[in-house]
Protein backbone atom coordinates (compact mmCIF):
# COMPACT_ATOMS: atom_id res chain seq x y z
CA UNK A 1 0.00 0.00 0.00
CA UNK A 2 -0.53 2.88 -0.64
CA UNK A 3 -0.21 6.57 -0.10
CA UNK A 4 -3.20 7.73 1.95
CA UNK A 5 -4.29 10.35 0.16
CA UNK A 6 -4.80 8.51 -2.98
CA UNK A 7 -7.50 6.45 -1.52
CA UNK A 8 -10.20 8.84 -0.32
CA UNK A 9 -14.05 8.75 -0.12
CA UNK A 10 -15.78 11.68 1.10
CA UNK A 11 -19.00 11.85 3.21
CA UNK A 12 -21.84 14.14 1.43
CA UNK A 13 -21.07 16.79 4.10
CA UNK A 14 -19.62 20.29 3.52
CA UNK A 15 -16.30 21.35 4.45
CA UNK A 16 -17.13 24.38 6.64
CA UNK A 17 -15.95 25.82 9.67
CA UNK A 18 -17.28 25.62 13.10
CA UNK A 19 -20.74 26.39 13.12
CA UNK A 20 -23.88 25.77 15.46
CA UNK A 21 -27.42 25.53 13.67
CA UNK A 22 -30.93 24.60 15.07
CA UNK A 23 -31.39 21.89 12.65
CA UNK A 24 -32.63 17.97 13.07
CA UNK A 25 -35.45 16.13 13.40
CA UNK A 26 -36.46 17.83 17.31
CA UNK A 27 -35.59 20.70 18.44
CA UNK A 28 -33.03 19.68 21.19
CA UNK A 29 -30.88 18.50 18.28
CA UNK A 30 -27.56 20.71 17.59
CA UNK A 31 -25.35 19.49 15.38
CA UNK A 32 -22.39 21.42 14.54
CA UNK A 33 -19.35 21.11 11.86
CA UNK A 34 -15.77 21.32 12.61
CA UNK A 35 -12.71 21.50 10.66
CA UNK A 36 -8.97 21.71 10.04
CA UNK A 37 -5.96 20.64 8.41
CA UNK A 38 -4.78 17.15 9.50
CA UNK A 39 -2.06 14.36 7.92
CA UNK A 40 -1.97 16.34 5.23
CA UNK A 41 -4.94 17.02 4.05
CA UNK A 42 -8.53 18.64 5.85
CA UNK A 43 -10.61 16.69 8.38
CA UNK A 44 -14.44 17.30 9.04
CA UNK A 45 -16.03 16.20 12.42
CA UNK A 46 -20.01 16.84 12.44
CA UNK A 47 -21.27 15.90 15.70
CA UNK A 48 -24.94 16.32 17.35
CA UNK A 49 -25.11 18.66 21.13
CA UNK A 50 -27.57 16.83 22.17
CA UNK A 51 -25.74 13.80 23.81
CA UNK A 52 -26.54 10.75 25.12
CA UNK A 53 -26.89 12.45 28.77
CA UNK A 54 -28.93 15.43 27.30
CA UNK A 55 -26.81 18.66 26.35
CA UNK A 56 -22.90 18.13 25.95
CA UNK A 57 -21.52 21.59 28.08
CA UNK A 58 -18.42 21.59 25.88
CA UNK A 59 -18.33 24.79 23.60
CA UNK A 60 -17.56 24.10 19.90
CA UNK A 61 -14.16 25.57 20.38
CA UNK A 62 -13.05 22.93 22.78
CA UNK A 63 -14.38 20.06 21.08
CA UNK A 64 -12.27 21.52 18.12
CA UNK A 65 -9.12 22.21 20.12
CA UNK A 66 -9.31 18.54 21.53
CA UNK A 67 -10.14 16.93 18.13
CA UNK A 68 -6.92 18.82 17.20
CA UNK A 69 -4.73 18.06 19.69
CA UNK A 70 -5.41 14.89 19.26
CA UNK A 71 -4.30 14.46 15.47
CA UNK A 72 -1.37 15.99 16.26
CA UNK A 73 -0.33 13.76 18.53
CA UNK A 74 -1.37 10.99 16.42
CA UNK A 75 1.09 13.03 13.78
CA UNK A 76 3.55 13.25 16.55
CA UNK A 77 3.69 9.71 17.08
CA UNK A 78 3.15 7.88 13.77
CA UNK A 79 3.61 9.95 10.96
CA UNK A 80 6.18 9.07 8.19
CA UNK A 81 5.95 12.35 7.16
CA UNK A 82 6.85 14.07 9.93
CA UNK A 83 10.48 13.37 10.52
CA UNK A 84 10.31 14.22 14.20
CA UNK A 85 7.55 11.64 14.61
CA UNK A 86 8.38 8.55 16.60
CA UNK A 87 7.63 6.23 13.79
CA UNK A 88 10.65 8.43 11.76
CA UNK A 89 12.75 8.14 14.43
CA UNK A 90 12.14 4.54 14.76
CA UNK A 91 12.44 3.47 10.85
CA UNK A 92 15.83 5.70 10.95
CA UNK A 93 17.05 3.26 13.37
CA UNK A 94 16.45 5.43 16.91
CA UNK A 95 15.98 4.21 20.56
CA UNK A 96 12.13 6.12 21.29
CA UNK A 97 10.20 5.83 23.74
CA UNK A 98 6.75 4.55 22.24
CA UNK A 99 3.76 6.03 23.47
CA UNK A 100 0.58 4.37 24.28
CA UNK A 101 -0.68 5.41 20.07
CA UNK A 102 2.97 3.68 18.82
CA UNK A 103 1.74 0.73 21.26
CA UNK A 104 -1.51 0.68 19.94
CA UNK A 105 -1.34 0.43 16.27
CA UNK A 106 1.31 -1.94 16.49
CA UNK A 107 -0.78 -4.37 18.11
CA UNK A 108 -3.70 -3.84 15.65
CA UNK A 109 -1.63 -4.21 12.55
CA UNK A 110 -0.42 -7.57 13.92
CA UNK A 111 -3.78 -8.45 14.14
CA UNK A 112 -4.35 -7.29 10.24
CA UNK A 113 -1.33 -9.34 9.29
CA UNK A 114 -2.57 -12.56 10.41
CA UNK A 115 -6.03 -12.13 9.54
CA UNK A 116 -5.03 -10.62 5.63
CA UNK A 117 -2.05 -13.86 5.85
CA UNK A 118 0.02 -11.37 5.22
CA UNK A 119 -1.54 -9.25 2.43
CA UNK A 120 -1.74 -6.12 4.54
CA UNK A 121 1.79 -6.01 6.05
CA UNK A 122 3.17 -3.25 8.31
CA UNK A 123 6.16 -3.92 8.19
CA UNK A 124 7.20 -3.94 4.11
CA UNK A 125 8.08 -0.25 4.26
CA UNK A 126 11.09 -1.02 1.90
CA UNK A 127 9.07 -2.49 -0.49
CA UNK A 128 6.92 0.36 -0.36
CA UNK A 129 9.41 2.97 -0.68
CA UNK A 130 11.34 1.25 -3.83
CA UNK A 131 7.94 1.36 -5.79
CA UNK A 132 7.46 5.32 -4.54
CA UNK A 133 4.79 4.62 -2.83
CA UNK A 134 5.95 4.83 0.55
CA UNK A 135 8.03 7.79 2.07
CA UNK A 136 10.20 8.47 -0.95
CA UNK A 137 9.81 8.38 -4.89
CA UNK A 138 12.01 6.39 -6.11
CA UNK A 139 12.52 5.20 -10.10
CA UNK A 140 10.62 1.79 -10.81
CA UNK A 141 12.76 -1.44 -9.21
CA UNK A 142 14.32 -3.58 -10.82
CA UNK A 143 13.49 -7.12 -10.29
CA UNK A 144 16.85 -7.97 -8.19
CA UNK A 145 15.62 -4.90 -6.10
CA UNK A 146 12.40 -6.33 -5.14
CA UNK A 147 13.88 -9.87 -3.91
CA UNK A 148 16.31 -7.69 -1.75
CA UNK A 149 13.36 -5.40 -0.34
CA UNK A 150 11.41 -8.84 0.38
CA UNK A 151 14.14 -10.17 2.05
CA UNK A 152 14.02 -7.48 4.43
CA UNK A 153 10.54 -6.90 4.70
CA UNK A 154 7.39 -8.13 6.17
CA UNK A 155 5.82 -8.56 10.15
CA UNK A 156 7.19 -12.41 9.99
CA UNK A 157 10.69 -10.96 10.96
CA UNK A 158 9.21 -9.05 14.06
CA UNK A 159 7.70 -9.88 16.96
CA UNK A 160 4.34 -10.48 17.73
CA UNK A 161 3.80 -8.41 21.40
CA UNK A 162 5.69 -4.68 21.12
CA UNK A 163 5.13 -4.04 24.63
CA UNK A 164 7.52 -7.17 25.46
CA UNK A 165 10.28 -5.44 23.47
CA UNK A 166 9.97 -2.17 25.40
CA UNK A 167 12.80 -1.92 27.58
CA UNK A 168 12.49 -1.11 31.70
CA UNK A 169 13.26 2.53 31.09
CA UNK A 170 10.34 2.30 28.55
CA UNK A 171 12.52 2.48 25.62
CA UNK A 172 12.44 0.37 22.47
CA UNK A 173 15.15 -0.04 20.27
CA UNK A 174 14.58 -1.41 16.65
CA UNK A 175 16.61 -4.25 17.19
CA UNK A 176 14.45 -5.36 19.79
CA UNK A 177 11.48 -6.24 17.44
CA UNK A 178 13.57 -8.62 15.54
CA UNK A 179 12.67 -12.39 16.15
CA UNK A 180 16.07 -13.45 15.08
CA UNK A 181 19.39 -12.54 17.10
CA UNK A 182 20.84 -13.44 13.52
CA UNK A 183 18.85 -10.65 11.44
CA UNK A 184 20.88 -7.31 11.38
CA UNK A 185 18.70 -5.29 9.30
CA UNK A 186 16.38 -3.01 11.83
CA UNK A 187 12.49 -3.00 10.86
CA UNK A 188 10.64 -0.34 9.17
CA UNK A 189 7.12 0.56 9.39
CA UNK A 190 4.72 2.29 7.27
CA UNK A 191 1.21 2.36 8.64
CA UNK A 192 -0.41 3.85 5.67
CA UNK A 193 -3.30 1.20 5.15
CA UNK A 194 -4.36 1.73 8.49
CA UNK A 195 -3.72 5.36 9.92
CA UNK A 196 -6.40 7.37 8.97
CA UNK A 197 -8.71 4.85 9.86
CA UNK A 198 -6.92 4.79 13.11
CA UNK A 199 -7.08 8.62 13.70
CA UNK A 200 -10.78 8.59 12.92
CA UNK A 201 -11.66 5.53 15.73
CA UNK A 202 -9.37 7.87 18.36
CA UNK A 203 -11.43 10.74 17.71
CA UNK A 204 -14.55 9.00 17.76
CA UNK A 205 -13.49 7.49 21.27
CA UNK A 206 -12.67 11.67 22.53
CA UNK A 207 -16.27 11.97 21.19
CA UNK A 208 -17.82 9.32 23.01
CA UNK A 209 -16.02 10.05 26.04
CA UNK A 210 -17.88 13.66 25.60
CA UNK A 211 -21.13 11.92 25.71
CA UNK A 212 -21.40 12.55 21.72
CA UNK A 213 -24.00 9.68 19.81
CA UNK A 214 -24.34 11.07 16.91
CA UNK A 215 -21.22 11.59 14.82
CA UNK A 216 -19.44 11.61 11.68
CA UNK A 217 -15.32 11.49 11.77
CA UNK A 218 -14.15 12.30 8.08
CA UNK A 219 -9.72 12.28 8.05
CA UNK A 220 -9.71 11.15 4.49
CA UNK A 221 -11.06 7.89 5.65
CA UNK A 222 -14.84 7.22 7.38
CA UNK A 223 -16.20 6.93 11.18
CA UNK A 224 -19.78 7.82 11.76
CA UNK A 225 -22.62 6.67 14.42
CA UNK A 226 -25.74 7.94 15.15
CA UNK A 227 -27.88 10.12 12.60
CA UNK A 228 -27.33 12.84 10.66
CA UNK A 229 -29.22 16.16 11.26
CA UNK A 230 -32.09 15.08 9.37
CA UNK A 231 -32.73 12.12 11.67
CA UNK A 232 -31.84 9.49 9.22
CA UNK A 233 -28.64 7.34 8.52
CA UNK A 234 -25.86 9.23 7.38
CA UNK A 235 -25.33 9.14 3.61
CA UNK A 236 -22.47 8.69 1.49
CA UNK A 237 -21.44 8.96 -1.61
CA UNK A 238 -19.08 6.72 -3.68
CA UNK A 239 -17.02 8.02 -6.65
CA UNK A 240 -16.89 6.42 -10.19
CA UNK A 241 -12.95 4.99 -9.73
CA UNK A 242 -11.81 7.06 -13.19
CA UNK A 243 -8.71 7.15 -13.53
CA UNK A 244 -7.07 10.58 -12.71
CA UNK A 245 -10.49 11.04 -10.84
CA UNK A 246 -8.21 13.52 -7.72
CA UNK A 247 -11.53 15.52 -6.96
CA UNK A 248 -13.97 13.46 -4.49
CA UNK A 249 -17.21 13.91 -5.54
CA UNK A 250 -16.90 15.09 -8.90
CA UNK A 251 -18.08 11.71 -10.34
CA UNK A 252 -20.20 9.93 -8.45
CA UNK A 253 -20.62 6.62 -8.65
CA UNK A 254 -23.48 5.74 -6.45
CA UNK A 255 -25.09 6.68 -2.62
CA UNK A 256 -24.66 4.97 0.53
CA UNK A 257 -27.05 5.28 3.72
CA UNK A 258 -24.86 3.82 6.11
CA UNK A 259 -26.51 1.11 8.64
CA UNK A 260 -27.28 1.90 11.97
CA UNK A 261 -24.93 1.84 14.46
CA UNK A 262 -21.03 2.66 15.19
CA UNK A 263 -19.06 1.53 11.22
CA UNK A 264 -15.65 2.44 9.42
CA UNK A 265 -16.71 3.25 6.31
CA UNK A 266 -13.55 3.02 3.78
CA UNK A 267 -12.68 3.24 0.03
CA UNK A 268 -9.38 2.13 -1.57
CA UNK A 269 -8.91 2.01 -5.36
CA UNK A 270 -6.12 2.17 -8.03
CA UNK A 271 -7.48 5.37 -9.79
CA UNK A 272 -6.03 7.75 -7.93
CA UNK A 273 -2.18 7.00 -8.36
CA UNK A 274 -0.78 4.90 -10.83
CA UNK A 275 2.15 4.19 -12.59
CA UNK A 276 2.20 4.75 -16.58
CA UNK A 277 5.60 3.10 -18.17
CA UNK A 278 5.78 1.57 -21.75
CA UNK A 279 1.77 1.75 -22.58
CA UNK A 280 1.46 -0.58 -19.31
CA UNK A 281 -0.64 0.73 -16.17
CA UNK A 282 0.97 -0.05 -12.67
CA UNK A 283 -1.39 -0.27 -9.82
CA UNK A 284 -0.26 2.03 -6.48
CA UNK A 285 -1.30 -0.86 -4.74
CA UNK A 286 1.26 -3.23 -3.86
CA UNK A 287 1.23 -7.26 -2.70
CA UNK A 288 3.69 -7.32 0.40
CA UNK A 289 3.96 -11.03 -0.67
CA UNK A 290 4.77 -10.75 -4.24
CA UNK A 291 6.70 -7.39 -3.79
CA UNK A 292 4.28 -6.27 -7.07
CA UNK A 293 2.13 -3.70 -7.66
CA UNK A 294 -1.25 -6.24 -8.44
CA UNK A 295 -3.04 -6.70 -11.85
CA UNK A 296 -6.61 -7.66 -11.58
CA UNK A 297 -9.88 -6.12 -12.77
CA UNK A 298 -10.94 -4.81 -9.70
CA UNK A 299 -11.09 -1.03 -9.26
CA UNK A 300 -12.16 0.05 -6.01
CA UNK A 301 -13.40 -0.98 -3.16
CA UNK A 302 -15.66 0.19 -0.03
CA UNK A 303 -15.98 -1.49 2.93
CA UNK A 304 -18.17 -1.55 5.93
CA UNK A 305 -16.59 -2.52 8.84
CA UNK A 306 -16.89 -2.00 12.87
CA UNK A 307 -14.39 0.99 12.95
CA UNK A 308 -12.28 2.66 10.89
CA UNK A 309 -8.81 0.58 10.92
CA UNK A 310 -10.44 -2.22 10.27
CA UNK A 311 -12.51 -1.03 7.24
CA UNK A 312 -9.10 0.88 6.03
CA UNK A 313 -7.43 -2.54 6.67
CA UNK A 314 -10.04 -4.67 4.48
CA UNK A 315 -10.44 -2.30 2.07
CA UNK A 316 -6.54 -2.54 1.01
CA UNK A 317 -6.69 -6.26 1.52
CA UNK A 318 -9.62 -6.50 -1.21
CA UNK A 319 -7.31 -3.78 -3.70
CA UNK A 320 -4.25 -6.87 -2.85
CA UNK A 321 -6.47 -9.68 -3.75
CA UNK A 322 -8.66 -8.97 -6.14
CA UNK A 323 -12.83 -9.40 -7.39
CA UNK A 324 -13.79 -12.80 -6.77
CA UNK A 325 -11.11 -13.28 -3.36
CA UNK A 326 -13.02 -9.87 -2.24
CA UNK A 327 -16.59 -11.33 -2.31
CA UNK A 328 -15.83 -14.36 -1.12
CA UNK A 329 -14.12 -12.69 1.88
CA UNK A 330 -16.50 -9.90 1.89
CA UNK A 331 -19.16 -12.49 1.61
CA UNK A 332 -18.06 -15.15 4.29
CA UNK A 333 -17.42 -11.97 6.92
CA UNK A 334 -20.88 -11.50 9.23
CA UNK A 335 -19.45 -8.08 11.07
CA UNK A 336 -18.37 -6.66 7.03
CA UNK A 337 -20.44 -5.47 3.82
CA UNK A 338 -18.67 -4.21 0.82
CA UNK A 339 -19.35 -2.45 -2.95
CA UNK A 340 -16.77 -3.57 -5.46
CA UNK A 341 -16.88 -1.96 -8.47
CA UNK A 342 -14.43 -3.37 -11.32
CA UNK A 343 -13.90 -3.86 -15.00
CA UNK A 344 -15.90 -5.58 -16.76
CA UNK A 345 -14.58 -5.61 -20.58
CA UNK A 346 -14.31 -2.11 -20.44
CA UNK A 347 -17.36 -1.30 -18.90
CA UNK A 348 -17.83 0.06 -14.97
CA UNK A 349 -19.71 -3.25 -13.31
CA UNK A 350 -20.31 -3.32 -9.46
CA UNK A 351 -20.77 -5.82 -7.01
CA UNK A 352 -22.04 -5.17 -3.51
CA UNK A 353 -22.78 -7.36 -0.68
CA UNK A 354 -26.23 -8.34 0.72
CA UNK A 355 -26.09 -5.75 3.28
CA UNK A 356 -24.68 -2.80 1.25
CA UNK A 357 -27.51 -0.97 -0.54
CA UNK A 358 -26.27 1.21 -3.44
CA UNK A 359 -28.20 3.80 -4.87
CA UNK A 360 -28.07 5.45 -8.15
CA UNK A 361 -27.76 9.16 -8.56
Amino acid sequence: MMGKFFKNMRACICMAAIAAAAVGCAPSDRYITISGYAQGGTYTVKINLNGTDGMIKLPAETVRDSVDAILQNIDSSLSGYNRNSLLSRFNAGWTVTPDSLFIDIYGHARRVYDITSGAVDVASAPLYDIWGFGFTDDAMPSDEKVRQMLAISGMGRLKNDISKSISSDGTLEPAALLVSDADTVLPRLNYNAIAQGYSCDVVARYLYSIGVKDMMVEIGEIFCDGKNPQGKPWTLGIDRPVDGNNDPGAQMHGIFRVPEGPHGVVTSGNYRKFYMRDGKKYSHTIDPRTGYPVSHSLLSATIVAPDGMLADAYATYCMVIGLEASKEFISSSPEVEGCLIYDDGGIFSTWCSDGFSLENI
